[in-house]
């Protein structure tokens, strides 16, 4: 077996460990990701040493847990070229354990030193992770993890159900790995899984949401979400999703909404869109089966897109992702059913889409609504219409669409109208902002602060209706169309 390519800062801990006097193997994902072929993206050490005697050779480091693990402080990262843009200013090394039970289902109760490797091995999760390589490429692996790497095979170490007993969020890292490896779960360790789902409840959010956003982020993502519901793990994760399971649609859909779901998903993969986009396409209808109307191919779900941005944002914070990936998903499923027909719709309605999306937010509208469609089983990802409204978006995107484009500012609205900081100011600033998007060539300094002027006079409920609202006249079509952006697009 060839040696792994390890960087300088890795090796140096590896050659210090042994030069004391102790053996030391890299272990787990790194040694996995060399033999499927991938660059690794960690680099975890396993030792017979004890964390106090890791610690005397390595004095720059730290020790706050129970479970045998110091942090080495890397001072010199040297060439990370070869670990993937590594970042990590920490290499953890772990003394060669046993465990004992978990009754938290996620940390074993107390850890024992052991003095084999062997004996550290058979307590990791699956065959795959079971193997370790010294740094002359000497190999460890006595579970025939280099075989199910082969084989292309998700198997536990030992019993399956006691390893989904002592931890369970290995229930969702063997369906995580399944979708990024495109790896199959051995029947065993499928069936374990499947029996064990309900301990997943005792794991924390936090932990099951970093696993959901790897598999949502991987290659093959439709995978994961599939088994995750066979394996009866999604009623737990994203019951708002399982919901759609067996709800047929109508004539615009050959799919029931979980699999319509799941299919969008793929494409975005396959497109290689974001995960903002990629949760977007799988949550995008989760609101359908709540909202549906009659049945067969004129079935109704009015007001889907308003249900299922709701449920998104709930399912998003219970398991606790940040407030700006929840707003951000939220945003496009909430307008991904937006109206678009070439002929029908005006300039003033694409700027209006773009005020309440937010031109920071288009782009990935557009392809939440390109792998949706793909998704339903039509066969064109971007007809000519979204090509026609990608052209008309960057048409007006030279117009005020936010206030922070208006020719004037808060600190013009105090000075010329002598008022102080307030909501006052941003009423104003908000109704010259409805009044420019309906007519652009209003944004001139001197138009708007006369039209301030103005404003400044009328009652605040009335400037309020303003701000909220605006003006609702038709915008006339402009003559002149910017025939280098239509070509960009393909468009007449």
């Amino acid at each position: 077996m060839k040696k792994l390519n390890i960087p300088d800062y890795v090796k140096n801990i590896l050659e210090g460990l042994e030069k004391a006097g102790y053996e030391a193997y890299l272990v787990g994902g790194c040694v996995r990701d060399f033999l499927i072929g991938r660059e690794p993206h960690e680099w975890d050490i396993t030792t017979n040493a004890k964390p106090e005697e890791i610690q005397k050779v390595f004095p720059d480091s730290f020790y706050q847990n129970e479970f045998g693990t110091v942090g080495v402080k890397v001072k010199d990262l040297g060439d990370t070229s070869i670990n993937s843009g590594h970042t990590a200013e920490v290499v953890e090394v772990t003394t060669y354990r046993s465990e004992e039970k978990y009754t938290d289902k996620r940390h074993p109760d107390a850890v024992k030193f052991v003095s084999k490797l062997e004996d550290d091995l058979a307590r990791r999760d699956l065959t795959i992770n079971a193997v370790a390589q010294s740094i002359r490429g000497d190999v460890a692996d006595p579970f025939n993890g280099r075989q199910d790497i082969k084989d292309k095979i998700i198997r536990a170490v030992g019993n399956p159900d006691d390893r989904f007993k002592e931890d369970a969020l290995r229930l969702m890292r063997a369906v995580r790995l399944s979708a990024q490896l495109s790896f199959d779960i051995e029947p065993e360790t499928k069936s374990a899984i499947k029996k064990n789902a309900n301990l997943l409840k005792a794991i924390s959010h936090e932990r099951i949401r970093d696993e959901l956003i790897e598999l949502v982020g991987s290659d093959d993502p439709e995978k994961g979400i599939l088994l995750m519901q066979e394996l009866d793990l999604l009623k737990i994760v994203l019951p708002e999703l399982e919901e759609g399971v067996g709800i047929t649609q109508n004539k615009h859909h050959i799919y029931t909404v979980f699999e319509h779901a799941v299919k969008s998903l793929d494409f975005a993969a396959q497109y290689n869109f974001n995960v903002y986009v990629r949760f977007a396409s799988l949550l995008h209808d989760i609101g359908k089966p709540r909202t549906k109307q009659g049945g067969g191919a004129e079935a109704s779900f009015h007001g889907h897109e308003f249900v299922g941005a709701k449920m998104a944002a709930r399912a998003l914070e219970r398991l606790t992702f940040h407030k700006d990936f929840i707003e951000k998903v939220y945003t496009l499923i909430r307008y991904h059913m937006f109206y678009y027909n070439v002929g029908e719709v005006t300039e003033r309605s694409v700027r209006r889409l773009v005020k309440k999306v937010g031109p920071e937010n288009m782009a990935e509208l557009l392809e939440v609504r390109q792998a949706e469609r793909k998704g339903s089983g039509v066969p064109k990802a971007e007809p000519y219409k979204l090509r026609h409204l990608k052209y008309m978006i960057e048409k007006v995107s030279r117009d005020p669409l936010t206030v922070g484009m208006l020719k004037v500012n808060g600190k013009d609205v105090m000075d010329i109208l002598g008022i102080e900081p307030g909501p006052k100011v941003g009423y104003i600033l908000n109704a010259l902002l409805e009044e420019v998007i309906d007519e652009p060539e209003r944004n001139s300094r001197d138009y708007l602060i006369g039209r301030m002027k103005e404003l400044d006079k009328l009652p605040i409920s009335d400037l309020v209706k303003l701000a909220e609202a605006g003006k609702d006249k038709l915008e006339g079509e402009k003559e002149k169309e910017d025939e280098g952006i239509k070509g960009k697009y393909y468009v007449k």
